[in-house]
């Protein structure tokens, strides 16, 4: 048992980067079996299709990155920095891989959003499922600000969702242009779009 779930890691984790430095639909099973050192058999062992490999890919994904996002977004003190913290974070995670393999890979989400929204009905429903908890945890930081006086936004989930466009529109751009300093003007495009009031601003 323990060699079959060690398979099962080496493969996510395989294919956890190979989609991440070549994209989804260039890969094929072998060469992800190839990479993880484990035998083809053991791909449909744990997985009965490329697709289902995607999904759980993200799914893992997700699972790591929503504990940091909650770390940040819950923790104590007034929301504003923390929603700044978030994009220091994203910044720095950026920053750390382009230092490591010497290109910024961008967002796994957004990347298999750009490639699959349109080919699969599955990974696209999750995909949407990801961005709409990520903009209901921003959500709760714009109603606790907005609660506190600091912004005057009147759609907290509307503002939310633009937030979380604007962040993954900058991350783009990051992996564009290979620069992680793309996201500089992020703080002060989501206080100008919250309406922040000066005393908030920090």
């Amino acid at each position: 048992m323990g060699r079959t779930s060690d398979a099962r890691e080496k493969i996510l984790t395989a294919a956890h980067d190979l989609i991440e430095r070549r994209g989804y639909s260039a890969l094929g099973v072998a060469e992800i079996c190839k990479a993880a050192g484990v035998p083809k058999g053991s791909f449909y062992y744990f997985f009965e299709s490329k697709e289902a490999l995607a999904l759980a890919v993200i799914d893992d994904h997700w699972s790591a990155e929503q504990r940091v996002w909650s770390r940040i977004l819950t923790a104590d003190g007034p929301p504003l920095p923390r929603l700044r913290r978030l994009f220091e974070a994203t910044q720095a995670a950026l920053q750390a891989g382009q230092d490591s393999c010497g290109t910024i890979s961008g967002c796994l989400f957004g990347n298999l959003s750009l490639e699959l929204s349109n080919q699969t009905e599955a990974v696209r429903t999750r995909l949407q499922e990801i961005f709409q908890a990520q903009a209901e945890m921003v959500a709760a930081v714009i109603e606790e600000a907005r609660a506190r006086g600091e912004v005057t936004v009147a759609d907290d989930r509307a503002a939310a969702r633009s937030i979380v466009a604007q962040l993954e529109g900058q991350v783009l751009f990051a992996k564009l242009y290979n620069d992680s300093s793309s996201l500089d003007p992020l703080w002060a495009n989501c206080l100008a779009l919250l309406g922040a009031q000066a005393s908030a601003q920090v």
